[in-house]
């Protein structure tokens, strides 16, 4: 319990650091039973203390109701805590949290290394399953698509059948790679002429970028009979089809444990959530404007409740971060669930295993 000098020589809490203790044991309580919490239940807490009689331990809780941090559910006699009551407790009240030695298992088991960066899909589909097992929630990570990662390198293999071959390696070093199909046959050395004008020319840029410019050239005519340029252009559309309507990958997991929380009882409720799971711009809409909110705790956000601005989330924590690597921020991940939500571990699970993607996903990966 937090106390001030004068509390301190006295040996009773000042008001302040009464309200912290009863909202901290209200929260830590409600979040084991989902329950409202009673007087009675938090004078057991404090049967110990000094200065903490039931009828002071009412009238905190009547204080707290006061300032919108608790609220009384139905006619219960019992509180629970408001989404303003777990924003407090949020921003002032939380210490750093340890990861147990299970978590971090956990989240060091989804691999490292080469793999990784081969096969950075796999490796985004175990990060939202471990986020979705230890949170018991919804775990999501969002993925940038071909279309938006800038180019270091892209190779073009001729295959059969019109199908070429489209490896890209981003400026992060993550490889890319999709086959396409063409109306049109190109021999190998087209391909090849083709993939050096855009590595030489376009470096450092989106293939949305690349396809831009391509077409300006274009209607400036300079390079209108050009068939390098051609091609490369052909190639662009070829690689972007089916990257434009979604902006990113979205790996979400465990959306079937929304259906044991109580919060989420309501079928109407139930059904705007999944409906925002299943639109993926929206969704990675949403947790752009998670992650970009401003509010305090490091690189981990925290929006809860009504602070969310879409509709369906107005019962939701939704607790994310980003991941980058070499200093160019690639996707986000978090946690979706009600707002009785484990705020400490979690932010931590979700703060360790995006860091934990970086070295997976980083040039030194391989040498550890």
């Amino acid at each position: 319990m937090v106390r001030n000098q004068s509390s301190q020589k006295s040996g009773r809490p000042s008001p302040d650091s009464r309200r912290q203790a009863v909202l901290s044991a209200i929260i830590q309580e409600h979040l084991i039973t989902g329950d409202a919490i009673g007087s009675h239940t938090v004078s057991e807490r404090f049967a110990r203390a000094t200065g903490w009689s039931s009828a002071t331990i009412r009238n905190v809780m009547g204080e707290l109701d006061d300032l919108g941090l608790l609220e009384q559910p139905h006619t219960s006699a019992g509180r629970v805590p408001t989404d303003k009551g777990y924003r407090y407790y949020v921003d002032n009240m939380l210490d750093s949290t340890r990861l147990s030695r299970t978590d971090l298992r956990a989240i060091e088991s989804i691999g490292f290394g080469n793999e990784a960066k081969a096969r950075p899909d796999r490796l985004m589909e175990k990060a939202s399953h471990v986020l979705s097992e230890l949170s018991e929630n919804v775990g999501i990570v969002v993925w940038p698509s071909l279309a938006e990662n800038r180019l270091k390198n892209i190779r073009f293999v001729r295959l059969p059948d019109n199908r070429i071959l489209v490896v890209l390696v981003s400026t992060s070093n993550i490889v890319h790679d999709k086959v396409i199909t063409l109306d049109e046959d190109f021999n190998q050395e087209e391909l090849n002429r083709a993939a050096r004008y855009l590595n030489v020319e376009f470096s450092g840029k989106t293939l949305l970028a690349i396809r831009a410019e391509i077409i300006a050239l274009i209607r400036e005519e300079k390079a209108l009979y050009d068939t390098v340029l051609r091609n490369a252009m052909l190639l662009c559309e070829g690689s972007l089809q089916g990257e434009d309507e979604v902006a990113a990958e979205v790996y979400l997991d465990g959306a079937s444990n929304i259906l044991t929380k109580p919060e989420f009882s309501s079928a109407e409720r139930m059904r705007e959530l999944f409906r925002t799971f299943e639109e993926k711009s929206r969704l990675i809409r949403i947790l752009n404007e998670c992650v970009s909110a401003d509010h305090p705790g490091g690189n981990v956000k925290v929006v809860i409740g009504r602070e969310n601005v879409a509709s369906s989330m107005k019962r939701c924590a939704v607790i994310t971060t980003t991941y980058q690597v070499d200093g160019e921020v690639l996707g986000t991940l978090g946690v979706v669930g009600p707002m009785r939500i484990e705020y400490g571990r979690m932010m931590a699970v979700v703060n360790y295993l995006a860091r934990f993607i970086e070295r997976a996903l980083s040039h030194e990966a391989s040498l550890h």
